[in-house]
């Protein structure tokens, strides 16, 4: 996934309407480079199209990846190779560090929580907690790291939360008016008791979001429901405790932190002038 104009902002963000001071000064026009983006830890990757897009913004075309979106790859694993114009490479090079490093933590954490839950038939999926304007980015990385994604957007399924029930009074009111209004929409509701669940079950709604229950209540919820409607599980939850919930026998982990908390995943340039 390559997002140009996002590219195209990093860079002019970099610059500052002014230009790269430190290598117009150390380097000439012409000098060439070979470069390496070499991973320092073991992860996800993700942002590899992304890295290379931001080398061409700049004019450096000959980029060559040596590994994919997705792929699990290993402290010292040479991701990319590059060479070509030394100020332009060095121009690149912390914008396309920056997306590369970003979206491979989110790739990498969310995978380590697909992997708390494997052998279960629960799904972790990411939730709008995402960086302003690299929410596409984000929900891909998520993707590759093996989670799901939840609405990309506000207009793309209803989701009923805490705020919109007490303001419409109750669940019930709630979700008919939201049903009355956007018939065709998916509606997701959410409820943090076991009566809200009974009160809304006989609506038929197509997924209810579960808010801090634990796993014992999340159980209740699951047999409750016997299958009438998939069952999302949000709050209160870490990695540590997720298999509990899984094993509860929700359909969906919701996790925030898979985009806003995710550590950045290390990556280096190392270069060589030719």
């Amino acid at each position: 996934m390559i997002d140009r104009e996002l590219i195209k902002r990093a860079i002019a963000e970099d610059l500052n309407g002014g230009v790269d001071i430190t290598s117009m000064a150390t380097l000439s026009p012409d000098a060439k480079v070979s470069a390496q983006f070499v991973a320092r830890n073991e992860g996800v990757i993700a942002g590899i199209n992304m890295a290379i897009a931001t080398l061409a913004e700049v004019g450096v075309t000959d980029a060559t990846a040596l590994v994919k979106d997705g792929d699990l790859v290993k402290s010292g694993t040479v991701l990319i190779k590059v060479s070509g114009n030394a100020r332009g490479i060095l121009l690149a090079e912390r914008t396309a560090l920056n997306f590369l490093g970003h979206l491979s933590g989110i790739s990498t954490l969310t995978s380590q929580w697909v992997n708390a839950v494997a052998g279960t038939e629960t799904k972790i999926r990411d939730t709008r907690k995402t960086t302003p304007g690299m929410r596409a980015l984000e929900k891909y990385a998520v993707r590759m790291g093996g989670g799901t994604n939840h609405r990309l957007s506000l207009s793309d399924a209803a989701l009923i939360k805490d705020n919109h029930i007490a303001a419409a009074g109750g669940v019930v009111a709630a979700f008919s008016l939201v049903h009355e209004k956007f018939p065709t929409s998916e509606i997701e509701i959410e409820v943090d008791n076991l009566q809200q669940l009974r009160d809304v079950l006989p609506l038929k709604p197509g997924l209810v979001l579960l808010d801090n229950m634990d796993p014992e209540q999340c159980a209740e919820a699951v047999a409750l429901v016997a299958g009438a409607t998939k069952l999302e599980a949000s709050g209160g939850i870490t990695i540590e405790n997720a298999r509990a919930y899984a094993e509860a026998g929700v359909d969906y982990i919701a996790v925030g932190a898979l985009t806003h908390s995710a550590p950045n995943f290390d990556i280096g340039l190392d270069m060589e002038v030719e």
